[in-house]
């Protein structure tokens, strides 16, 4: 079978109904839409939360919290994770993500400290560092660098 030669079943497309044709077309005078009000008319159009003149749920909940449109949101790696990581090795935030410590690429890696300290060297490349997290890797006789 070829491209060419599918075609659909009897039935299956259907064309368009044309409204507004005369009172013997089913469809004619008011075209479908019942008398009067406003969605007889033309260009009527209501918006997706709208439920009849009822108050809209989005409105009935409870708003709770506060999102920040201009806060940095960094993704949580504890020092205890960075063990994974060679002795001596540059730990990047690409290797981070790569060893699935953080997900998406857009998003900017904070290193904290909890957990046990890695016991090797690590130069550990990352958006941001707690101060404790600083000091466990500093002690471990690693470096912390700061990247944009």
């Amino acid at each position: 079978m070829n491209l060419h030669e599918l075609s659909n079943d009897p039935g299956v497309k259907r064309s368009r109904m044309r409204v507004g044709r005369g009172r013997g077309s089913g469809k004619g005078k008011t075209c479908g839409r019942g008398t009067k009000g406003q969605k007889s008319r033309s260009g009527y159009s209501r918006k997706a939360t709208f439920e009849g003149g009822q108050m809209p749920l989005v409105r009935r909940l409870p708003k709770r919290g506060f999102n920040n449109p201009l806060g940095t949101v960094y993704t949580p790696v504890n020092v205890a994770a960075l063990s994974r990581f060679e002795d001596g090795s540059t730990v990047t935030v690409d290797d981070m993500r790569a060893a699935g410590l953080a997900k998406g690429s857009q998003v900017k890696i904070k290193i904290l400290g909890h957990g046990d300290a890695p016991d090797r060297k690590l130069h550990v490349q990352a958006h941001a560092f707690s101060a404790s997290a600083k000091a466990k890797i500093e002690a471990a006789g690693g470096t912390c660098e700061v990247v944009r």
